[in-house]
């Protein structure tokens, strides 16, 4: 399955800046109709909306709360394509102290942030054949040891992505799960990486690889060497059929 970004209703979370920003640009540049902004504040769009004008509406959203997302998806029915862009990344080793609240606080927003976007959105993007996008990460299919819970909690992100690709999928839904290395983020400073790839590099593969129908998509320089040496796996257990 796949669709093109032109004339196409988004939404992105997490729009306000790094990835998310750079993905609601690329949008835009590639023939967005309209793009909602879903951020916590809602003063954090104003640059986007000062330059893209009547394309861009800002929401009030926040992943961590069901009730927020539930709203959100009550103000934004003509969604063709959905964009699970926000998250949160602490350097956090596995034995570490306050490790178990950060992890919590890292599940909160990286994986049962995607069960609400998926479980809120479901029924308009059947209703559209439409597309859910999933921020991911390498950190997903590898452990980082500086950023343990994190990459934990990316790990269930994965698996939940998985999982929507077979329950939405044959409805016809199409299911992007986006798999970046090091990206010029704060995230990514505080953690340490250099030579991180630009976000522009991420939204731009994010529009080809919606336009392929691909599943998986590893956009940047490092992510590719994962892809790499990832490949035979997610032929062969990914995206294989294993009930046959």
């Amino acid at each position: 399955m796949s669709t093109t970004i032109e004339n196409k209703i988004a939404l992105v979370t997490g729009a306000n800046r790094g990835i998310g920003k750079a993905i609601v640009e690329s949008f835009i540049n590639h023939g967005a109709k309209k793009v909602y902004l879903a951020v916590r504040d809602v003063d954090s769009t104003k640059e986007l909306e000062e330059k893209y004008e009547q394309k861009v509406v800002t929401l009030k959203a926040d992943v961590s709360d069901t009730a927020s997302i539930n709203e959100l998806a009550k103000n934004a029915t003509d969604v063709d394509i959905v964009v699970n862009n926000a998250g949160i990344g602490t350097p956090k080793g596995t034995i570490d102290n306050g490790v178990e609240e950060d992890f919590n606080l890292q599940l909160q927003v990286n994986a049962f942030g995607l069960l609400r976007i998926a479980n809120a959105f479901s029924s308009t993007l059947e209703a559209k054949k439409g597309t859910l996008v999933q921020l991911n990460s390498v950190a997903s299919i590898k452990n980082f040891p500086q950023l343990s819970t994190y990459s934990a909690s990316k790990a269930a992100s994965y698996s939940l992505t998985q999982g929507l690709r077979a329950e939405l999928g044959p409805k016809g839904v199409n299911i992007l799960s986006v798999h970046p290395g090091p990206i010029d983020t704060d995230m990514a400073s505080k953690a340490g990486f250099t030579d991180a790839a630009p976000t522009s590099e991420v939204s731009e593969s994010i529009v080809a690889a919606i336009k392929s129908g691909e599943f998986h998509l590893f956009p940047d320089a490092m992510a590719k060497q994962f892809e790499s040496a990832y490949q035979g796996f997610s032929e062969n257990i990914v995206l294989a059929d294993l009930s046959e």
